[in-house]
């Protein structure tokens, strides 16, 4: 199995495309009308790694995050470099919720708000993570649950 993509109900598609592609440096790909009545319906976003963030037209309801709720929680977006990539988005003007700084997992991370209130965590694998260890440990044949 491997991940193919998040989907994103957004209320201002050209706000979004502007924070996803501009901000965050993802690429439009293509886009998909409904196939009911012709209408724009689906932009999807290209990450890199055969990944893509789906968004779609016309939300309208708020589903603001609260720790307390069950479901869907932040989108993690893996890059090379946390501090770098923190810079390039506010040199972008967007603002940024919680600076770079070393998690319990060794990684770095960094957190925003994208326009719609979904909450998306950067983060850059420290060598020495449980990530890399587990996947290492599987791949080695070591790791048997």
């Amino acid at each position: 199995m491997k991940y193919g993509h998040v989907a994103i109900t957004v209320k201002d598609m050209e706000k979004s495309l502007d924070f996803y592609c501009r901000v965050l440096g993802c690429k439009k790909a293509f886009e998909l009308a409904n196939p009911e009545n012709g209408k724009p319906w689906i932009v999807y976003l290209y990450l890199g790694n055969g990944l893509y963030i789906e968004l779609f037209y016309d939300g309208e309801i708020n589903n603001p995050w609260k720790p307390e709720l069950r479901g869907f929680n932040h989108l993690c977006i893996l890059v090379d470099d946390c501090v770098k990539k923190c810079e390039e988005i506010k040199e972008a003007g967007y603002p940024i919720d919680k600076e770079p700084k070393q998690a319990v997992d060794k990684n770095w991370q960094f957190w925003l708000t994208d326009p719609d209130g979904i909450r998306i965590e950067f983060m850059s694998y420290d060598p020495d993570c449980p990530q890399i260890k587990f996947v290492k440990e599987l791949e080695s044949g070591a790791h048997s649950g």
